[in-house]
């Protein structure tokens, strides 16, 4: 489980970071949401990082089986990231000055390179430690490990040899194994 809370936690910080950096520079938007149009940009930022993080977090896309799952986590992903902007927005009102390092200035809610790796961040943990990890499926007749005590087991008592027959005089040891057929007597 901590595996996955590190695999979520790295995860979500690079899937922010990568739609924050495809925002501001890959599209040549301001940093601020404020200055880059408003509340409009802000949330469909944040509809589309909760999206990517719904199709790549816990069980991706491209794992077996996981398609409906993955679809649905997209879905989930980003409404609740439109919820986490909204939370961002009213309740960090605090102000955060990364213009040294021209990231802009404002509320978190505002600023792209913090609310969108927060948020992919939330949903990736979120997501992770929601996967169980159960990739493969159970085999027919359990697990693997009943696999392992079903070889431990001595072999069928049907193919061993019979055992000698108390009338022919030889007394056999419990500990020794019985003598074959083609023994000589």
């Amino acid at each position: 489980m901590i595996t996955r809370l590190f695999k979520g936690l790295l995860l979500g910080l690079v899937l922010g970071v990568l739609a924050a950096a495809a925002l501001v520079k890959g599209l040549g938007m301001n940093p601020s949401f404020v200055e880059a149009g408003g509340s409009l940009v802000a949330y469909t930022a944040a509809l589309g990082t909760g999206a990517l993080v719904g199709l790549v977090a816990g069980k991706p896309i491209w794992a077996k089986g996981a398609w409906i799952e993955a679809l649905l986590k997209t879905f989930f992903g980003a409404l609740l990231a439109a919820g986490g902007m909204l939370a961002l927005q009213k309740l960090a009102t605090f102000t955060v000055d990364l213009s040294a390092h021209g990231l802009g200035s404002g509320t978190p809610g505002n600023l792209a390179f913090l609310a969108l790796p927060a948020i992919a961040t939330v949903l990736s943990v979120f997501f992770e430690i929601d996967n169980t990890g159960d990739d493969e499926p159970a085999e027919k007749g359990g697990s693997s490990g009943s696999r392992a005590a079903k070889s431990s087991k001595a072999p069928n008592p049907k193919l061993r040899a019979p055992a000698a027959s108390s009338s022919e005089g030889d007394a056999l040891d419990a500990d020794e194994p019985a003598p074959s057929r083609t023994a000589k007597k």
